[in-house]
């Protein structure tokens, strides 16, 4: 029986291959792995004994040769390929434990270059293992050091690896090679700045934990994260406290990190089952906290807080006297993380860099039965030239303006059909979901008189992430205080909606760009 080894994870290696000595298995072996095990006393041969050809072209070319893939091919119980195999004095290669050049690493450098890149791609490796696992009655091959006490195991039980094993290690193989070859192809698509959706589309993804339970109980999940530089997003949190993240955790805490992510000042998001519940802008995080508690004292408990200023001791007293799932910042105080800390069940995260946005060419996916839909992020707040067009008589002021754009970020991040009410730099009215737009500008309303009084609506501003298809929306918010509204336009019927807007005094901007959030 004989081994070809040749890997660029040494982990485990030397044991691995004194074992296989013990066991009756020579060994053949590669450059550096060749180093490596003779440098710890296991008996190995070079690969160009077996090739009878050096290794050149410092190194892209060693294992591609008969010599070796005839081997690794070779059918055992086809009498003509054996057949073969002695006229050309070819022997069989039953074991191959192979990885490939650290290709992943390398491109997650920050100061990797193309070439550097380039010349980390595989070629010999993914081919005996492609040849290695399309022969699996007859070879094992292992990709993962893991593994390597299942083939020391079985040998040492009945003197060779059995199929099922060889089966299930020829499914890691291609696994292993797909996504090895989604890796080229995704980080060349991006070297070639190409921001198309390709013809044919391919992602990849490692897996990050095992989770309790998915959405509900009875369905199984797992969190995976894409292979990138991850500053700022989710996949990069150091977990400080509590217990690990559900399913719905992360998902909830991935919308309310997108969110904060469009404000500059200082700002606390609380989330609620993937929508905002209450956001508010301060000079300090403390202010920009209570003001996000205070637009929806009853969705918070149970939620999620986000803030893009560290935490400190202030704030942190006043999170404590609820009960939060998760509170994600950039840093925390001393005493803030103690304070924070006294309680069991919160689930605290430290993020550096939580303001860095994704990449603007991401693709956001969705995942349907027998399909897959796949668009861009919607990485835009406004059109480029930032022009916003006012179509009412009347003007904002200074004040309504600030709070038509946070209105607007708000809107952007909430579920369709969405309404936001916002003032004085604090959400006071969220409406998300709801079938038809009249019923979420009602419930905003709602939500604003139940918690912060009708008078807090007079001089507030709203939100709208589509547009009005009737004139219902704006008498409603009128009749309720609001003075400014912010909405894409577009509907035949824009015309009754300004009408409105001048009746009521109202200030209506249109920004000729909606926000859809299915």
């Amino acid at each position: 029986m004989r081994a070809l080894i040749s890997v660029s994870d040494k982990t485990g290696i030397v044991e691995f291959a004194k074992k296989l000595i013990e066991l009756g298995v020579e060994i053949i072996s590669t450059g550096g792995t060749k180093k490596v095990l003779e440098d710890a006393d296991v008996k190995v041969s070079g690969i160009s004994d077996i090739t009878g050809f050096p290794e050149c072209l410092d190194g892209r070319v060693k294992t591609l040769h008969p010599n070796i893939h005839a081997g690794l091919l070779a059918m055992r119980s086809n009498s003509e390929h054996m057949q073969q195999l002695k006229d050309l004095n070819i022997e069989t290669i039953d074991i191959v434990v192979v990885n490939l050049y650290p290709f992943k690493e390398t491109i997650l450098k920050d100061s990797v270059t193309r070439e550097i890149a380039i010349e980390n791609i595989d070629i010999g490796g993914p081919t005996m293992l492609r040849a290695a696992a399309k022969n699996y009655q007859d070879v094992a091959v292992v990709v993962d050091p893991k593994d390597y006490s299942v083939i020391v195991e079985e040998l040492e039980h009945s003197k060779e690896v059995s199929l099922g094993t060889k089966f299930s290690l020829c499914l890691k193989v291609f696994e292993h090679t797909s996504h090895y070859d989604t890796l080229i192809a995704n980080y060349i698509k991006k070297e070639n700045n190409d921001n198309n959706l390709p013809e044919t589309f391919t992602m990849t993804y490692e897996k990050v934990q095992d989770m309790r339970y998915g959405e509900n109980p009875h369905q199984k999940a797992a969190f995976y994260k894409e292979v990138i530089r991850d500053k700022g997003l989710l996949t990069s949190a150091e977990q400080l406290h509590g217990k690990e993240l559900s399913f719905n955790n992360i998902n909830d805490t991935n919308g309310a990190l997108e969110l904060l992510k469009e404000f500059e000042e200082p700002t606390v998001v609380a989330c609620k089952h993937s929508n905002p519940c209450g956001v508010g802008t301060a000079d300090n995080i403390y202010g920009a906290y209570i003001k996000a508690y205070q637009a929806d004292p009853t969705s918070i408990y149970g939620g999620i807080v986000v803030s893009n200023r560290e935490i400190d001791e202030k704030t942190a007293e006043e999170i404590n006297k609820i009960f939060l799932e998760i509170v994600v910042a950039p840093s925390y105080s001393a005493k803030a993380i103690e304070i924070l800390k006294s309680k069991k069940n919160i689930r605290i995260l430290k993020l550096r860099n939580i303001m860095q946005k994704q990449d603007e060419n991401d693709y956001d996916l969705k995942k349907v039965a027998g399909g897959i839909l796949v668009q861009t992020i919607d990485n835009k707040l406004l059109e480029e030239d930032n022009q916003l067009k006012k179509v009412t008589k009347r003007e904002p002021s200074e004040q309504e303006m600030k709070d038509l754009i946070m209105a607007w970020k708000i809107v952007k991040h909430t579920k369709s059909n969405a309404i936001t009410i916002v003032k004085n730099g604090q959400s006071i009215g969220i409406g998300p979901g709801q079938v038809n737009r009249i019923w979420s500008c009602k419930q905003a309303i709602e939500h604003a008189e139940e918690f912060l009084g009708k008078d807090s609506l007079k001089g507030a501003c709203l939100g709208s992430d589509a547009y009005f298809p009737f004139s219902d929306s704006v008498e409603t918010a009128a009749e309720a205080g609001v003075t400014a509204i912010i909405q894409p336009g577009g509907s035949i019927r824009d015309k009754d909606s300004i009408e409105a807007c001048d009746k009521y005094n109202i200030s209506m901007l249109f920004t000729n760009m909606r926000h859809f959030k299915h």
